[in-house]
């Protein structure tokens, strides 16, 4: 019985200390939330849950920004464009290449395979200037294409659907194939709907990392029409820093889609998540 109640404890002082460590780590999330919906003079002058809340700063953002040239409407249009297009050719082509890693014999392929690992531990700020003077060469600075084509393969991605892809009993590519069925057909109809929570997950850290990505769209966009929320919120705020209330406006905008990213997949997350350490 006092060895039960000794486990009973400590579980709960256990959970007890997760869950004040979470607040700890939600607070100043909660704070910005809080701080979006208050007139600016009160932000810093009132307590988390007190003062007069307001839908203005938002309104702002929406309306009177754009007098300041700072299209933020816009904005977020090109953040879910660059975004959705990024982590869509991420996932195709990690599927297709992680295929012929997984099960196509070819000459070459351990070497590719030790590219793809070499790549994966170099960081992507060595890349960085390299990869400019490429895009200007090419006449791409202050276009879409430049955000969308150096980051439309991933070596994780395709490190993550190989692995993943070697776990598929060959059985079932041999019956597809006796079927007639394409390249296409294998890929899209069998091998990702069989590894969904690889793909989910190689999906859900694309989205989230092009979603965030701060320093390559602001090396290579200066224009305010073309840039994505996040730089556009930080020259907003360099510029016109008194906006407090707007600023935390935008920031709440820039983190509620992968917020509600995580909630709609959390299970596949969590899934892949424990594939991944396997």
């Amino acid at each position: 019985m006092m060895k039960f109640r000794k486990k009973s404890i400590g579980s709960w002082v256990i959970t007890i200390t997760m869950y004040l460590l979470a607040l700890t780590w939600l607070y100043p999330y909660i704070w910005m939330v809080m701080a979006s919906i208050k007139p600016t003079t009160e932000i810093f002058n009132t307590s988390l849950f007190s003062g007069s809340f307001t839908i203005e700063n938002y309104r702002f953002l929406f309306d009177s920004a754009e007098k300041l040239n700072r299209p933020f409407l816009k904005s977020l249009f090109n953040s879910f464009f660059i975004t959705l297009s990024v982590t869509a050719s991420v996932v195709i082509t990690s599927a297709f290449i992680g295929y012929a890693m997984a099960k196509i014999s070819f000459w070459g392929r351990q070497q590719m395979n030790n590219f793809i690992l070499f790549q994966m531990v170099v960081p992507s700020m060595m890349l960085m200037i390299p990869l400019f003077i490429l895009i200007k060469q090419l006449g791409l600075i202050n276009t879409y294409s430049a955000m969308i084509l150096p980051m439309m393969m991933s070596g994780w991605g395709i490190f993550m659907m190989s692995q993943a892809f070697k776990g598929t009993p060959n059985d079932y590519i041999d019956a597809a194939k006796l079927d007639r069925a394409s390249l296409k057909q294998i890929v899209f109809n069998l091998m990702i709907p069989l590894n969904k929570s690889i793909v989910a997950i190689v999906a859900l850290f694309t989205f989230t990392g092009t979603w965030d990505n701060f320093m390559w769209p602001l090396i290579v966009i200066s224009d305010v029409d073309m840039m994505p929320l996040s730089v556009l919120l930080a020259t907003f705020s360099r510029q016109y820093g008194v906006y407090v209330g707007p600023v935390m406006a935008g920031s709440v905008l820039q983190a509620l889609p992968l917020v509600l990213l995580f909630i709609v997949f959390r299970k596949y997350f969590l899934q892949g998540m424990s594939l991944s350490l396997k």
